[in-house]
Order: C-alpha cells, then sequence, then structure tokens
C-alpha cells in the first residue's frame, strides 16, 4: 500500500491471524531523496507509522504488531538508520541494498532487485562499464560499509546480488566471490547481527535458492550466526510461502533454530518446533 506492497496492512494482520501467527512485522522501503518505484514516498513517513501503529493497538489482544523499516544504504545519500529509528520510533530496522553506488563521479546507481533482467546487465555495463568484478565488489564492500557504519538489528536479503546473474556473468564459486562472502561474514559476526533468511526469490521464480544460498547459510552457522525466516511477503498470500522447505534447508545447513523478534528483543525458536 504505501511502498512496492500490493494490499492494506489490515489485510496482511488478517491472513497472519488465520495462520495463527504469534506476530506480523512491516517493513516498508525507507524513503530516498530521488524517484523510485519501490520505497515510500518522502512524506508519506508519517502515514504509514500511524497506520501500524494504529492496527497494532487494534490488534493487541490477538497479534503482536511491530512498526519496522528496510532501510536502504548508500553511502551519501541514504538517512542515517539511527535517525530513522528515533524518528518515528521503529521498533526494529532490516539493513539492505538495493542500489550500488558505481566507482566513478558520474557513474550513478546499480538497481539489482526487481523483475526485470535487463535493468540488472544494464546497470553492469553502463555503471561498472562491463567490468562485473569492480560491480560485484562494489556490492559487498557497500554492505559492508553499511555493517560497519549503522546500527541495525538484521541484514536483509544478504546475497540478492545473485539474483539475476543466473550463472552468466560471475561463479558463486569463483575464489575472488566467496572470499567477498568471508569478509562480510566476519564482520556480520563481529557485530553480532541476525541475517534473514529470505524467500521472496524462490517463489517469485527469479532465484534457484533462498538469499542466502546454501553455501553461505553452511559458512553463517558454521559461524555460529544467528537468522530469521522471512517471506518478504508484498501480498498477505505471501506471508508464509516456501517456509516448509526453507526450514529443511535450514536444518541441512546446520541450523538447529530460527529467531523471532518480540517486545522483549529477539528468541530462538527451534526447528524441531515446526511440522514437517
Amino acid at each position: 500500500m504505501f511502498s512496492d506492497g500490493s494490499a492494506e496492512p489490515e489485510a496482511f494482520i488478517k491472513e497472519a491471524t488465520r495462520q495463527q501467527f504469534k506476530g506480523l512485522g512491516f517493513t516498508e522501503h525507507s524513503s530516498l531523496p530521488f524517484d523510485n518505484t519501490f520505497a515510500l514516498k518522502i512524506g508519506t513517513e508519517k502515514a504509514y507509522c500511524d497506520e501500524i501503529n494504529r492496527l497494532k493497538e487494534k490488534y493487541k489482544s490477538i497479534i503482536e504488531v511491530y512498526l519496522a523499516l528496510e532501510a536502504d544504504y548508500i553511502q551519501g545519500i541514504s538517512k542515517s538508520f539511527v535517525e530513522l529509528k528515533n524518528s518515528f520510533e521503529l521498533d526494529y530496522i532490516i539493513g539492505s541494498i538495493h542500489l550500488v553506488k558505481g566507482p566513478y563521479p558520474d557513474s550513478g546507481l546499480w538497481f539489482i532487485d526487481g523483475s526485470k533482467v535487463e535493468i540488472y546487465d544494464e546497470g553492469i555495463r553502463e555503471v561498472f562499464r562491463g567490468d562485473i568484478k569492480s560491480a560485484i565488489t562494489s556490492y559487498w564492500h557497500q554492505v559492508n560499509s553499511m555493517i560497519e557504519s549503522e546500527e541495525f538489528d538484521i541484514v536483509g536479503h544478504l546475497d540478492k546480488i545473485k539474483m539475476h546473474n543466473k550463472g552468466r556473468w560471475f561463479n558463486e564459486s569463483d575464489t575472488w566471490y566467496t572470499t567477498l562472502i568471508d569478509e562480510t561474514i566476519d564482520l556480520i559476526k563481529q557485530k553480532d547481527l541476525v541475517v534473514e533468511v529470505n524467500t521472496r526469490g524462490i517463489y517469485k521464480g527469479r532465484s534457484d535458492s533462498l538469499f542466502p544460498g546454501n553455501n553461505v547459510l553452511q559458512k553463517l552457522a558454521r559461524k555460529g550466526i544467528r537468522v530469521m525466516l522471512n517471506s518478504d511477503a508484498h501480498h498477505p498470500d505471501e506471508i508464509s510461502l516456501y517456509f516448509n522447505e526453507a526450514i529443511e534447508t535450514l536444518k541441512k545447513c546446520g541450523y538447529n533454530s530460527v529467531w523471532i523478534f518480540e517486545t522483549s528483543g529477539l528468541r530462538a525458536i527451534p526447528l524441531s518446533n515446526f511440522p514437517s
């Protein structure tokens, strides 16, 4: 409703209660100082917060509702995450990268998300002059910069950079690529952040694996890094899509639990609590 969702917030809550959820978090995309098709428009933030807070009160005896943002990080462009959290009294923040800053003064931004592979390819050619290593390295370094410079709770769709690759531009097993991932994982461990396990790429048919994929999940598990299962739903029908399969994948990758957000903070839920 407010950004790239396709239903009223209350419809999500009604579906969540039908599925017997104990809690539901709303994470609209934070506004950005330029036109785009996916984020809150500047000036609409208060309306978003007021509506979620109204629903919090309305449904407080039935389900916990959380007010949050998926905050975009672009060096020198996006707002401070602390400023966002304090200004809107958010329960938590997911930190994500959707637009990668180019290496040249006039190179612009590379949009890595959305449904169009052509935009991804165009960005590599125009923003990074066809240099795929420069493009991918810039993505991971931007993630690192976000982790080092911002205060937030959850790392969103960690390796989404692979979504439109389709094995064409780079190989995820290449040493230069896995080295970049390892550097980021070490930073996540140092900051004790939670990593989102995002199912949207699979159920939308845009990815063959979760964000992050199995190899990355195995690395995270070995480091003891906490994970949270999210559907990144843009419609009420999507709020639990591919959860059962994701839970089985997490078990195979070495996880015994996932973490959920509650009013009192994060809490671990054993994977054995979920039906097979």
